[in-house]
């Protein structure tokens, strides 16, 4: 296949291994910085506020959640680091911002459903977070089609999170 038809994916970024290296592990950072951010919220409040709380038949057991979260903190470092490495664009912009705002939005949810026990709060906060993840995900896809495909499991977990966000809203 020619070097023109090639997916953005598929060649080289023009920077050296030891900024590649450096820029993976400043975006898993990153991520893992926000996980601990929400964490503070959520951590003391699961064994108390949390579990009094009623909760849907479709509610996964607590230890479900610090396994998927840490799945998907590191794919969304990756992929932003795959948007990172390509060359510098609008699109890229974009699509960094988009990243980081999905970035803000996630770490508010915490604090607004764990750390104020606002159920409600939760919900008006994780709603623009699963537009931004969208958003995330389709400014991803042209700059970096696998960085986009690596978004898509956030989203469907956090689409699962809006429902059952809503369901312990109405059940309580």
């Amino acid at each position: 296949m020619p070097a023109s038809a090639s997916s953005p994916d598929s060649h080289p970024p023009s920077t050296g291994l030891v900024a590649q290296v450096l820029a993976l592990v400043l975006f898993l950072l990153l991520c893992y910085g926000a996980a601990f951010l929400g964490q503070q919220a959520t951590a003391p409040n699961i064994p108390t506020w949390y579990a009094g709380l009623e909760k849907p038949w479709f509610n996964p057991p607590n230890a479900v959640f610090p396994i998927a979260w840490g799945i998907l903190y590191t794919l969304m470092a990756v992929a932003a680091w795959l948007v990172w490495r390509r060359p510098a664009s609008d699109r890229r912009m974009t699509a960094l911002v988009a990243f980081g705002v999905q970035l803000v939005l996630n770490v508010a949810w915490s604090w607004a459903f764990f750390g104020l026990q606002n159920p409600l709060l939760g919900l008006v906060v994780i709603m623009p977070l699963l537009l931004a993840i969208a958003w995330m995900l389709l400014a991803f896809r042209p700059v970096s089609p696998l960085a986009a495909l690596l978004t898509v499991p956030y989203l469907a977990w956090v689409a699962f999170a809006t429902l059952l966000n809503a369901a312990i809203f109405f059940l309580n």
